[in-house]
């Protein structure tokens, strides 16, 4: 596949992890912010974030839970 050739739907997978910001407050919500796929040979990962928070605070990564994320949905 050539480097910059778009995925077909069936190619594209579920990422690896799901990025969260979470404020550096008591009990603060998280919000989802982007999520990372691992890459084919095992040794590191791509990293899409939606949004970058300029407030202070973490990003944490997560193992991607599809269940868990139909319950949010809902």
């Amino acid at each position: 596949m050539a480097r910059y050739e778009k995925k077909t739907t069936e190619e594209k997978k579920a990422p690896a992890l799901i990025a969260y910001h979470v404020p550096d407050r008591e009990k603060a919500p998280w919000t989802r912010i982007g999520a990372a796929w691992d890459h084919k040979d095992g040794e590191g990962f791509t990293l899409q974030l939606d949004l970058v928070p300029v407030s202070s605070g973490r990003i944490i990564l997560r193992a991607f839970d599809p269940k868990a994320e139909e319950e949010q949905s809902a």
